[in-house]
């Protein structure tokens, strides 16, 4: 088999609940719980996170673990809801839509507008593309 790339073809199609499983059961409930071993636990140690909004991006499951460790130190409270999944099997991709609703430490709450994209191999996340509708919230940790 050729090197695994974006949404490449000829992937084993999973089946569509276990996309909505991945994204929400396993990692957004990961981060709305601030459990980080269940949020790392979805990515391939070499994965990559892409904020494209302000083109951030973490490479490596070192990388991604600083930044949410970050994440959960800035904010108090965090939430993700009102999931909208669109799944292509044959590329192993899930596009979510969600709404965040986040309170910084001593903050007012934020409310988000987000959508990423999330592209998978052997089960777990290779690729996330973040698109925020506000500032962006996942920035560079100690690493």
């Amino acid at each position: 088999m050729a090197e695994w790339t974006t949404g490449m073809a000829g992937q084993e199609a999973l089946p569509y609940p276990f996309y909505v499983d991945i994204v929400t059961k396993r990692y957004f409930d990961g981060v709305d719980n601030k459990n980080l071993s269940k949020v790392l636990n979805c990515f391939h140690p070499d994965a990559v996170l892409h904020e494209a909004t302000s083109d951030t991006t973490h490479v490596g499951r070192d990388a991604i673990r600083a930044m949410f460790e970050k994440l959960f130190a800035d904010f108090e409270d965090i939430w993700h809801g009102n999931f909208v999944h669109v799944a292509d099997p044959q590329s192993n991709a899930v596009c979510s839509q969600f709404t965040v609703l986040i309170t910084p430490n001593g903050g007012d709450q934020l409310r988000y507008e987000n959508c990423n994209r999330f592209y998978l191999k052997d089960r777990l996340f290779q690729h996330v593309v973040v698109y925020m509708s506000g500032d962006n919230l996942l920035k560079e940790g100690d690493a």
